[in-house]
């Protein structure tokens, strides 16, 4: 049986004023259903336009070469009118800043209702509302069936992003995909919505992409990582090989950058400027 992502020598490159730049740049990974994958890196390394060529959301200055597959459909074959049918329906996005992906003039009721809607033809506006109440207590926000007619201002950072959670999650999609899904978020709030995640996955066997900054938040949720740098996927592990034993200098550098309670405060560690291919400085 294939795998329910896979990813083959995936290129995303912009036009620019100074010519074509690849932001990334080869790219290879699959995913099986149920699993989870880290995808992590710097600012600029290539991994959220990772998530936008899978979900088919790049704009239009760039161009993608490679291969993506979604259970066997090749998604970069398909017209643009199979992907928009296949996306929100069978993979979803969570965006790093639910306040900007959230209508303020709506409910945040009747936004899961329209998504769930535009996905499942004949369903009624009663059924679509009783989704959305029960996709909400899903995610544990509480009083659900009042809270379904609050705005995006009435909740907070987190209970936002449980909203968006909410709302990927209402048609059931084999693969969701986490764009920095707690950042800007206090320490507790980060771990609440780490463990709704991996609760998710767990209870529906939803696949889960993490794509983050920050390896400490990848460590707590990704069976397998992708370390990205330049447009490169500079290593590729399981998470517990990588944690434990990182192969590449880039990889290294990064899990240096982790604070640890134990350690002593003195100089902050800098990355060097290292070959990505070779992986020397």
């Amino acid at each position: 049986m294939s795998a329910l992502l896979e990813v083959e020598d995936l290129t995303v490159t912009f036009r620019t004023a100074h010519g074509p730049v690849d932001v990334v740049d080869g790219l290879s990974f699959t995913l099986e259903r149920g699993a989870s994958l880290g995808i992590v890196g710097e600012s600029g390394s290539g991994k959220s336009m990772t998530s936008l060529a899978v979900m088919g959301l790049l704009p239009p200055t760039a161009s993608l070469r490679g291969r993506v597959s979604l259970d066997g459909a090749e998604l970069t074959a398909l017209p643009e009118s199979k992907v928009r049918r296949l996306r929100g329906d069978r993979m979803a996005m969570i965006f790093q800043d639910p306040l900007s992906s959230l209508n303020p003039y709506y409910s945040v009721g009747m936004q899961i209702e329209e998504a769930y809607r535009a996905h499942r033809a004949g369903v009624t506006r009663r059924q679509a509302r009783k989704v959305a109440v029960e996709a909400m207590e899903r995610v544990h926000i509480a009083d659900a069936a009042r809270r379904v007619d609050h705005y995006p201002h009435q909740f907070s950072g987190g209970m936002r992003q449980r909203v968006m959670i909410a709302m990927a999650l209402s048609t059931e999609p084999d693969l969701l995909i986490a764009d920095e899904p707690t950042t800007a978020l206090d320490v507790t709030v980060q771990a609440q919505i780490l463990d709704l995640l991996q609760e998710v996955r767990r209870e529906t066997g939803t696949a889960l992409v993490l794509i983050s900054h920050d390896l400490a938040v990848v460590s707590e949720i990704a069976e397998d990582v992708v370390v990205m740098r330049h447009g490169l996927a500079v290593e590729q592990a399981p998470a517990e090989r990588l944690f434990s034993d990182p192969r590449h200098p880039y990889t290294r550098a990064l899990l240096d950058a982790v604070p640890r309670i134990d350690d002593e405060i003195g100089e902050l560690r800098a990355i060097d400027s290292i070959d990505v291919v070779g992986g020397k400085a």
